[in-house]
């Protein structure tokens, strides 16, 4: 699965628009007369002008930049920060006493800092960095990293103040985290690692969102080598997120290990 194109749905988007699939390096597509139509009649325009069925596409209107897979994922991926679940999250998920907060070692009012190497949609960043962490994201896709960009951009656009002061504590770098990890200049107390793992059981019981990474991504080939550059350069701890039954990653037997109903957080203590 690749990208095919960026498509606008509002004349007001189209330098944004052309800017961005220029440096995708894909096809940019003025679809302004369908803003507001349905998934549908946006999909048969396409797939006609691009002559492709089912294409995967990058949809830029006034809500910002979405990830549709026509015909193949109901709905759109989006990178939010802002919306009704992340807010309840933050509000009323835990607080510290979330698993992944125990995981990164937030306890007794300890703030570590956080390099998250494999960013994603940046969920579990933004509840790190709710709850006090400085942390730097990831993404070494170029299309993962524009919803990402995009997702911060609307956040701050809702001008709330307690979003802007998580969002301070979050910034985005475009990077390899082993080249990062090689030339890193400073020391974070925490490394977060949630490498792309081949998902075992029937689609269906798959999350839309890892559908469609799982896809565009594929899996992460290099995540063993990345837990030996994670281990030599964290002050504190290195966190690696599982799906529960996965194998260990690398073969390294974790310090301990939290787990939940569907995931688990192998901690090695550095």
């Amino acid at each position: 699965m690749s990208l095919t194109a960026i498509v606008y749905l509002s004349p007001d988007l189209i330098a944004r628009a052309t800017e961005l699939a220029s440096a995708l390096k894909v096809a940019c597509f003025d679809a302004c007369h369908l803003s507001g139509a349905k998934d549908k009649i946006i999909e048969r325009h396409l797939s006609s002008r691009l002559g492709c069925e089912r294409p995967t596409v990058l949809i830029l209107d006034a809500t910002g930049l979405r990830l549709q897979l026509f015909g193949q994922v109901q709905g759109a991926i989006r990178a939010d920060f802002h919306g009704p679940s992340v807010t309840y999250r933050r509000k009323r998920g835990g607080g510290r006493g979330q698993m992944l907060a125990k995981a990164v070692g937030l306890k007794h009012g300890q703030c570590p800092t956080v390099l998250d190497c494999t960013a994603g949609l940046g969920r579990d960043a933004f509840v790190l960095a709710s709850l006090g962490c400085v942390v730097t994201l990831l993404e070494r896709d170029p299309v993962v990293h524009a919803l990402l960009a995009d997702g911060f951009q609307q956040a701050r656009a809702q001008a709330i103040a307690e979003l802007d002061i998580i969002l301070a504590r979050m910034s985005l770098e475009s990077a390899d985290a082993h080249a990062y990890l090689k030339h890193a200049q400073a020391r974070p107390d925490v490394i977060y690692l949630d490498p792309m793992f081949p998902e075992r059981h029937k689609s269906a019981l798959v999350k839309k969102e890892m559908q469609v990474l799982q896809g565009l991504i594929g899996p992460d080939a290099d995540a063993d080598e990345l837990l030996s550059a994670a281990l030599g350069l964290a002050q504190q701890r290195v966190v690696v997120k599982r799906p529960r039954i996965a194998p260990n990653l690398a073969h390294r037997t974790p310090s301990y290990v939290l787990e939940g109903k569907s995931n688990r957080y192998d901690i090695f203590l550095v």
